[in-house]
């Protein structure tokens, strides 16, 4: 009897991440056609041929649902880094703005995070894989922080790249004439420090 209850409860728990994922590409879809920061829960549901009622079983309000987008584009940024090492900051930065560029979830996640009514577990999640993007982001670029002054180092690097993506995404960069390029190649001057 209870290898059948394993099974259903196993069977179920699948049903629930496939509801999950079904949920998060039809919010990534609705993101894509009206922004990110314009997500309902309702037009989430309705992209993915739910009630809406039913997508409150898995995300509590929209702030959840935006978190989890968020964490999942870190995810992936994180993954980006750890392929093959660029082994400077300019080439881990490259990485990191080509995979921001493309997410709006990121910049709806800041606001969501000053907003401050998303979940406990949601910010958790969020920033556990913030951490990780951070982390693969400093090997990325051949550094391993040791000082609280390093680790600081790395954030003012990662920000710079965040705020790059997001001036490229809006393309202001080839507004104000400046290439992406030879503004990665400054920021790794910078935050290169000196041989001995």
């Amino acid at each position: 009897m209870s290898e059948v209850l394993s099974r259903r409860t196993e069977r179920r728990t699948r049903q629930r991440a496939a509801n999950r994922t079904a949920i998060l590409e039809a919010a990534r879809r609705v993101a894509a056609r009206e922004g990110a920061g314009e997500l309902s829960l309702r037009a989430v549901a309705g992209e993915a041929g739910y009630a809406p009622a039913s997508v409150y079983e898995y995300f509590r309000n929209r702030a959840e649902l935006v978190l989890a987008l968020a964490a999942e584009d870190m995810g992936g940024l994180a993954r980006s880094l750890r392929e093959p090492a660029p082994g400077t900051l300019a080439l881990a930065a490259k990485t990191a703005l080509d995979a921001m560029r493309g997410s709006g979830a990121l910049p709806a996640a800041i606001a969501t995070l000053e907003g401050g009514d998303a979940p406990p577990e949601a910010e958790r999640l969020f920033n556990g894989k913030l951490i990780a993007a951070l982390t693969a982001f400093a090997e990325a670029a051949g550094r391993t922080p040791k000082t609280r002054e390093e680790q600081a180092d790395v954030l003012l690097a990662a920000a710079a790249v965040t705020g790059l993506a997001v001036l490229a995404r809006a393309g202001r960069l080839k507004t104000l004439g400046l290439e992406e390029s030879v503004l990665l190649e400054r920021l790794d001057k910078r935050f290169t420090p000196p041989l001995p």
